[in-house]
């Protein structure tokens, strides 16, 4: 129809995101009013699992921690590509099972590299 600068497609995405954002505000606001509001000292300090926060909060990080951090990541990425790749192993073929073997050897690589630069040491 002319005139009409709304395609009707996407109606009902719009009045998903004002119920979403509906929903969202109205449960902080439900929260907000009724829970329960008693603070006390040991409330309001710091939380450091269980332990009582010693020091500065910004300290200097070893870098050893980001670079176990992006391990997992790696590894993480590789799980989320073998799974599709095993679910579908049978209709796939040969030639995607070299990929994945070569996919797995550029990834123990990989490891074996990180293994030997002794990332994985906590000393």
């Amino acid at each position: 129809m002319p005139g009409t600068y709304l395609p009707s497609e996407y109606l009902p995405v719009l009045i998903f995101i004002i119920i979403a954002t509906a929903f969202g505000l109205g449960a902080l606001l439900i929260g907000t009013i009724f829970r329960l509001k008693k603070p006390y000292f040991e409330k309001l300090m710091p939380y450091e699992s269980g332990i009582t926060p010693t020091g500065e909060p910004r300290t200097r990080v070893a870098i050893r921690f980001y670079i176990i951090a992006m391990l997992f990541v790696v590894f993480d990425v590789e799980a989320i590509f073998i799974y599709p790749w095993a679910i579908v192993f049978d209709e796939i073929g040969i030639i995607a099972f070299i990929e994945m073997v070569l996919f797995i050897g550029i990834l123990l690589v990989g490891y074996i590299y990180a293994w030997k630069k002794e990332a994985f040491q906590w000393d």
